[in-house]
């Protein structure tokens, strides 16, 4: 069975991206799902649910990055004041 291995150091971004990266993981990965749920919430599952779907995704993805961006900074504050250190 092959070992997954990390990347190389000299492959991975910089410390200081991590924010950016966390946000372009994130945003695909819940605004699909957010898509999926609430298009069948609204539409019902039909001929057209899959385009529907990502008819709202074109919307949401970068909408979601942004969001992630913007709320990051109150996100973690309020994990750090929840969590005991």
């Amino acid at each position: 069975m092959p070992t997954h291995h990390a990347p190389p150091t000299a492959r991975r971004l910089p410390k200081s991206l991590a924010p950016y990266v966390f946000a372009l993981y994130m945003a695909p990965i819940m605004s699909f799902l957010m898509c999926l749920v609430i298009t069948y919430a609204e539409f019902g599952m039909h001929g057209d649910y899959l385009a529907n779907v990502m008819n709202a995704y074109r919307i949401a993805m970068p909408a979601a990055f942004v969001c992630i961006l913007a709320v990051r900074p109150l996100v973690a504050r309020l994990v750090a004041w929840s969590v005991q250190a």
